[in-house]
């Protein structure tokens, strides 16, 4: 029984010798394949890489403070505060026409009585309201300011957007 002991361990020793000799063999080819390979890599002519585009020369801006105002504070609205700020003036009693919005109202003529130039001013309902200069229409508290043949023109108070308050021009133009 000891003898078929040491000749098993004796196999066990040489199948064990072989396997470890196979593949140290195995890997060694593999490592003879590899370097054969990077070799012929690096025989290969060598590419030529695009230059890097150039960089401009950054240019600075010198901000004068003096005349401008930053851009990186909020600026107050000239029309937010002061003594002639543009508001619309709440006590004012509303007008018939200020109901409507200003894209409801269409221009349908002119009339001329006792030397004065009446506009002629229709409602989304068919009414037609006679306006003078003066006289106020629309929601944005738009005042006329001229009424010609053509067009009746007038200035509105609408939101800047920052708190305050900037007139804009109108006009409703006499439609066909």
């Amino acid at each position: 029984m000891a003898e078929a002991r040491t000749s098993m361990n004796t196999v066990v020793r040489v199948v064990l010798a072989s396997t470890v000799l196979a593949t140290a063999s195995a890997c060694h080819n593999d490592t003879d394949q590899l370097r054969a390979k990077i070799a012929e890599i690096k025989s290969r002519p060598g590419g030529r890489i695009e230059p890097l585009p150039e960089v401009k020369p950054y240019e600075t801006f010198a901000y004068p403070s003096a005349d401008q105002r930053s851009p990186f504070v909020p600026g107050v609205p000239a029309s937010a505060g002061g003594p002639n700020a543009i508001r619309p003036d709440a006590n004012r009693p509303r007008e018939f026409l200020e109901q409507y919005s200003l894209d409801t109202l269409r221009m349908v003529g002119t009339l001329k009585l006792q030397n004065r130039t009446y506009g002629l001013v229709q409602t989304k309902d068919g009414l037609v309201h006679r306006v003078l200069p003066g006289n106020h229409l629309g929601q944005n508290d738009g005042r006329i300011t001229a009424i010609a043949e053509g067009k009746i023109s007038l200035i509105e108070i609408v939101p800047d957007g920052m708190g305050g308050f900037v007139e804009r021009p109108a006009a409703l133009a006499l439609s066909d």
